[in-house]
């Protein structure tokens, strides 16, 4: 216990990890794994009390991608049996937001495939993004692929408050997932939501073949771009994909790395993301002991676990829903404050 807690004080103190501490979090021993998650939530505790944040998915545009991303089904060397559509209408985006609103879900994320949006696509998620504010006045995040310096702009006027893109690996081994685009492509995304006035969302998905140095390299290197909320996902494998068959983690080790998450970004929101389920698997619980924050509902083109279920298991761990107008009063806040 005293050294997972002076890894907690550390944190918390503003010090970083060294590698070496880093590493042992990954390297925990099994049989330690409810003291190393009771110091991650003492960091957890400090800055988000027993709140946690809800997210919901709409996928606006699914598969048509010409990148070749490996672990996604949307990608141009997938053969996934997947749906295929172009950007949603407003409608129907409109209707996700409805339902993500009556969930008290607190951030509402519109989705979409593709290397990038056309200026075509970009107004298409304007004008919902306009009409969704006036009527719900709810957090909105978009990930619509790498930006130009004006999209990014056009997106912030229109009330997106936050922009997803992730970088999903370490820079070392981004080149084994993808080749279309490069890590400093994703990088300089992030930099121009930033310098739009957007929040930065950026993550990882971890159980691609990368190495725990990998892993201590991509909470480093989302620190070091002070992205405010770090999804962390883990790999769901889908068949007809290149990474299909790869099942790397188990789900101690899941919680080992969103401890470590927590560790070295202390005061952000990590989400534990896409896979959950899957890898996560019973001890799903146990990871809102080092995240604060959820996706409900589904993913892009995987399932998650009803609705229902995740809030059940939310209030069954006595952890608290952020509510809408509680985001709203803490955005109004920041807003005051700038």
């Amino acid at each position: 216990m005293e050294t997972w807690m002076r890894l907690a004080d550390k944190a918390m103190a503003g010090e970083r990890l060294t590698s070496k501490e880093a590493h042992r979090v990954l390297d925990c021993p099994d049989e330690d794994i409810l003291m190393l998650m009771h110091a991650a939530f003492q960091v957890r505790k400090t800055y988000y009390g027993r709140k946690v944040k809800l997210n919901m998915i709409m996928n606006a545009k699914s598969g048509l991608c010409p990148e070749n991303c490996g672990y996604c089904a949307q990608s141009s060397i997938s053969t996934a049996p997947i749906d295929e559509y172009r950007m949603m209408d407003k409608n129907k985006l409109l209707e996700g937001a409805k339902k993500a609103y009556e969930l008290d879900v607190g951030t509402y994320c519109i989705v979409a495939s593709g290397r990038g949006p056309t200026n075509r696509e970009l107004e298409q998620v304007v004008d919902a993004v306009e009409e969704i504010k006036d009527t719900y006045g709810m957090k909105i995040c978009a990930c619509l692929g790498l930006l130009k310096p004006d999209q990014a702009e056009r997106l912030k006027e229109a009330g997106v408050d936050r922009y997803n893109h992730n970088v999903n690996t370490s820079e070392r081994h981004h080149d084994q997932i993808t080749t279309s685009h490069t890590y400093d492509d994703r990088i300089e995304t992030v930099e121009r939501v930033k310098g739009a006035s957007m929040s930065p969302c950026s993550g990882v998905i971890v159980g691609m073949k990368e190495t725990r140095q990998d892993v201590v390299d991509m909470a480093e290197s989302l620190k070091a771009l002070d992205a405010d909320s770090i999804p962390v996902n883990f790999l769901h494998a889908i068949d007809d994909t290149p990474l299909e068959g790869v099942e790397e983690l188990d789900p101690l080790y899941c919680l080992k790395v969103l401890a470590l998450f927590r560790f070295i970004n202390p005061t952000k929101e990590i989400r534990v993301s896409g896979g959950r389920e899957v890898n996560l698997r019973s001890l799903q619980p146990l990871s809102l002991y080092a995240a604060n924050s959820v996706f409900v509902g589904d993913y892009l083109t995987t399932a998650g676990q009803e609705d229902s279920a995740d809030i059940r298991m939310l209030q069954d761990a006595g952890f608290e829903i952020e509510t809408v107008d509680e985001i709203k009063a803490a955005m109004a806040a920041e807003a005051a404050q700038r």
